[in-house]
């Protein structure tokens, strides 16, 4: 069994399929899926696919980019929505210092506020970062991150930093830049993190795995990401696949 921990069925790519991608996850042995909600739309589709398939679940937070757009009346509304059942964290939130759309002083003070009521509410953080590691780094050490922990999704970086992060409680999320032939950090944290800290995700409908890179990715697909890690680590995919699912209920508190 695999847990797809980062997945965006809420987009607006499944909107025309979305119950078929679900069906050939499932029939991939994806048997649970974590569905991201990053503004007002998303999550409040995030929030109708988990209340309409038992196996999917939710995070609801503000994404960096659209940081601006956040009002405090939102942040209130992602409060009174943790206390849902079937939202298992907060995010995903942090720092994305490529695109330029929010400035970086609000992105950060969102991002601190998120934390704050991930401790709030008592969930993990999902955290995004794009171009900053330095300041989400920085940012997670000074609010106190590790008091509820959470998940570096779609990590990029190196070894050295995984471990900083893996010391504040946070697992490491590894998605389809894993299978990239040129992703040397990707494959160096796969190698070398002990898979006791490590998660699987496609963040689909982007970043698919190769071979498959440049389509539309789904959550079927997360299994060439257990695959590429068994690989790395000389391993059978089955202790891939058990471990991070295993690591996947823990950190989000969901029982099998």
């Amino acid at each position: 069994m695999y847990i797809d921990t980062h997945v965006h069925l809420n987009a607006e790519q499944y909107e025309e399929d979305v119950k078929e991608v679900i069906e050939r996850a499932i029939e991939a042995d994806v048997k649970k899926m974590v569905v991201v909600g990053f503004d007002r739309v998303t999550i409040e589709k995030a929030m109708e696919l988990a209340e309409r398939y038992p196996f999917i679940y939710a995070v609801v937070g503000w994404h960096p980019v659209d940081a601006i757009d956040c009002t405090e009346e939102g942040l209130k509304w992602i409060e009174t929505l943790a206390a849902h059942p079937k939202v298992v964290g907060i995010g995903e939130t942090g720092l994305d210092y490529y695109w330029d759309k929010s400035p970086k002083d609000v992105q950060q003070e969102l991002f601190r506020r998120q934390i704050r009521l991930a401790q709030k509410v008592d969930l993990p953080i999902i955290i995004h970062n794009r171009d900053a590691t330095g300041d989400v780094v920085r940012i997670l050490k000074e609010e106190e991150a590790s008091i509820t922990g959470g998940i570096m999704h779609c990590y990029g970086g190196s070894v050295e930093t995984a471990n900083e992060c893996i010391d504040m409680n946070f697992m490491i999320s590894l998605g389809g830049p894993v299978t990239f032939k040129n992703a040397k950090m990707p494959k160096q944290v796969a190698t070398d993190i002990s898979l006791d800290h490590l998660l699987i995700e496609t963040d689909a409908p982007y970043l698919a795995p190769h071979p498959h890179r440049g389509k539309r990715n789904e959550p079927a697909l997360v299994t060439l990401v257990a695959e590429e890690i068994a690989r790395l680590k000389g391993i059978p995919v089955d202790e891939v696949a058990k471990k991070t699912t295993e690591n996947a209920l823990k950190i989000f508190r969901i029982s099998e």
